[in-house]
C-alpha cells in the first residue's frame, strides 16, 4: 500500500513542485507526472531513511517530502536536459 500511496501523491507533488520551482522547465504533463512520481518515491525513501518512520499516508509531512523529492528530480532533469549554448 505504501508504494501506491507514494505514486498517487507523486502525481500531485509533481504539479506542485513544477509550479513553485523557479524558472522554465522542459517537458510536458507526462514528464511532470513521471518526475513527480519518481520524486515522491525518492522523498518517501529519504524521509524514512532520515527519520526512521513511514509516511505512507496523505499527511502534511508526506506531501512535503514528496514535493521536495520532486523538486530534486526536476533540478536533476534540468541539468541532464540542458542544451549547450
Amino acid at each position: 500500500m505504501g508504494i501506491i500511496a507514494w505514486i498517487v501523491l507523486g502525481l500531485i507533488a509533481g504539479a506542485i513542485a513544477k509550479a513553485i520551482y523557479p524558472g522554465h522547465q522542459g517537458g510536458g504533463i507526462f514528464a511532470t507526472m513521471g518526475l513527480g512520481i519518481l520524486g515522491a518515491l525518492l522523498g518517501g525513501y529519504l524521509g524514512s531513511l532520515f527519520f526512521n518512520t513511514s509516511y505512507a499516508t496523505l499527511s502534511i509531512p508526506a506531501i512535503l517530502f514528496a514535493v521536495i523529492g520532486a523538486m530534486i528530480c526536476i533540478f536533476i532533469w534540468g541539468l541532464v536536459t540542458r542544451r549547450a549554448a
